[in-house]
């Protein structure tokens, strides 16, 4: 169990690329055995920390660029995935690691644009930590130089506080949503590196300002980068693509 959140990680899944082999990513902490008991929050974050620091001294080495999509639920971060896998996959290697607590449903809508995917259900957990990333990652197997989503499970609050080792945490949040999830919620937004507003197509129907919601993301983060787009029209996407091509590694 969780000690920062409570939530159970006894259950977690995960799947066998379809190829149904296991390439073996070394990892320091593979076999590591979880503890019996509930470990204070303190220590819980220093061991993530740890693995996640293994995690991005392992992606650096390879030149891979990891990066962290968190999200409520419905704000589209499946499919900024699928247009993003099409508009660059001629481009560049891309993998997905798709985090769920139950079902396959948004793994095999990547599957279905042709990129590999590796899902992992948490049953009641509810965020990927950098124990589950490197486990994805060791079933991943993605070549030097690509690019690696990891699509969080989704939860405007966990997912913030584990570093999974990953280059940017990026994080969706619809026009649908309202102006002020980055009041509610500000410290996810605050350890964001870029917002990707989506569904910027809908705002006509809706009663959001854009320029309310970039300044209350920025309230909280004063120096993170906004993006709006919409994934439907293709609005803006060019500069999400731009963004990605022009991100670095994570220096290990």
């Amino acid at each position: 169990m969780c000690g920062t959140c409570g939530c159970g990680e006894s259950d977690v899944r995960v799947t066998v690329p379809a190829d149904g082999h296991r390439h073996g990513v070394p990892t320091e902490h593979e076999h590591e055995p979880r503890a019996a008991v509930v470990e204070i929050e303190t220590a819980l974050l220093a061991r993530n920390d740890h693995l996640a620091t293994h995690n991005r001294a392992w992606l650096a080495d390879r030149g891979i660029v990891a990066l962290n999509l968190m999200s409520s639920p419905g704000s589209g971060k499946t499919s900024l995935l699928c247009r993003t896998i099409t508009e660059l996959s001629p481009l560049r290697s891309i993998g997905v690691i798709e985090g769920d607590q139950e079902t396959r449903i948004d793994a095999e809508k990547i599957r279905s644009t042709g990129a590999p995917v590796v899902q992992i259900n948490t049953g009641s957990g509810c965020h990927l930590d950098a124990d589950m990333l490197a486990r994805g990652m060791a079933q991943l197997h993605p070549p030097d130089g690509s690019l690696v989503f990891v699509e969080n499970v989704g939860n405007l609050v966990c997912p913030a506080l584990f570093d999974l080792g990953e280059a940017a945490k990026v994080v969706v949040v619809s026009v649908t949503e309202g102006e002020d999830k980055p009041l509610k919620y500000p410290y996810m937004f605050s350890v964001a590196d870029l917002v990707v507003i989506n569904k910027i197509d809908l705002l006509p129907y809706v009663d959001v300002r854009l320029d309310r919601l970039v300044g209350h993301c920025r309230s909280v983060n004063p120096d993170v980068r906004v993006l709006p787009l919409s994934v439907t029209t293709g609005e803006s996407f060019g500069a999400w693509c731009d963004w990605l091509r022009t991100t670095a590694p994570a220096a290990g």
